[in-house]
């Protein structure tokens, strides 16, 4: 697979549209609104499950029939406070109006009907800490599968320190084997401060056939298939990313890259 870095396509409105038909795979979908305030999105959720995550600002949303009234409440991402979010199941319909100036995050795999509309956070989102040292970053889950909020999506915020490592040590989720490993489509949604740096990721699997390093940019999304998916923040700027995540079984189960194996055992 190639062209794993997307780059917004516009400015206003819908910037990225990811399909598991434009990505090659079968599993997770990731669109992405900048909307002033008084413009709107709608979309039908058709065989999908969706999880709105309101990035940036505030919205009047409505969705599977129900007025959900309005969202939101970070107007800078790097505030790092709790964000609203929005579960809507398969087979229905939603719309935003934008109060103000929005970034609205639209996370989507195949859906069930297993799980009724609901509000996902803030209550109950806290930002956790994870890992140690330069490796260290802190985390804000959504809908991870200890919350039993969808049939196949799995969603979390990772905000990353300047001069920090996040998705490391280097694993992978790219086999059908579960409790050992499972299969899990993911994309990256990157955001940068100050906004003009930029990040690295790399993408590649143990046998080297997938082997790309990546500078992103704030706004742009990063594509993982296969593979194992590090990424770094240089000294000076500091990252977030917003991650989809979903495949047939909806559990996060992964392997380390032998290389790092050891950093895991030492860190337990």
């Amino acid at each position: 697979m190639t062209d794993l870095l997307r780059k917004p396509f516009g400015i206003r409105g819908q910037v990225h549209r990811i399909t598991p038909e434009s990505a090659g795979w079968r599993y997770v979908g990731f669109s992405l609104y900048r909307l002033r305030p008084g413009d709107t999105a709608t979309e039908l959720t058709g065989d999908d499950e969706i999880i709105l995550v309101m990035v940036e600002g505030i919205a009047r949303i409505t969705g599977a029939g129900q007025d959900w009234g309005v969202l939101g409440d970070r107007m800078d991402v790097f505030e790092k406070t709790p964000p609203h979010c929005l579960y809507l199941p398969n087979g229905t319909e939603w719309a935003a109006a934008a109060q103000t100036d929005c970034v609205l995050a639209v996370c989507s795999a195949p859906g069930r009907g297993g799980h009724e509309a609901r509000r996902i956070g803030p209550d109950g989102i806290t930002l956790t800490e994870r890992g140690k040292g330069t490796n260290t970053r802190h985390i804000h889950n959504i809908a991870m599968e200890n919350e039993d909020y969808a049939d196949s999506l799995l969603v979390t915020e990772v905000f990353t320190p300047a001069g920090h490592w996040s998705s490391y040590p280097s694993h992978r989720h790219d086999e059908d084997d579960y409790p050992r490993i499972t299969y899990l489509e993911e994309t990256y949604y990157h955001r940068l401060n100050p906004s003009d740096g930029f990040g690295i990721q790399r993408v590649y699997t143990d046998d080297g056939r997938l082997d790309e390093t990546m500078a992103v940019s704030d706004g742009d999304v990063v594509l993982v298939p296969r593979g194992h998916h590090p990424c770094g923040a240089p000294y000076g700027f500091e990252m977030y990313y917003l991650n989809v995540m979903a495949g047939p079984l909806r559990k996060w189960r992964f392997v380390p890259a032998p290389q790092v194996e050891w950093i895991m055992k030492r860190d337990a």
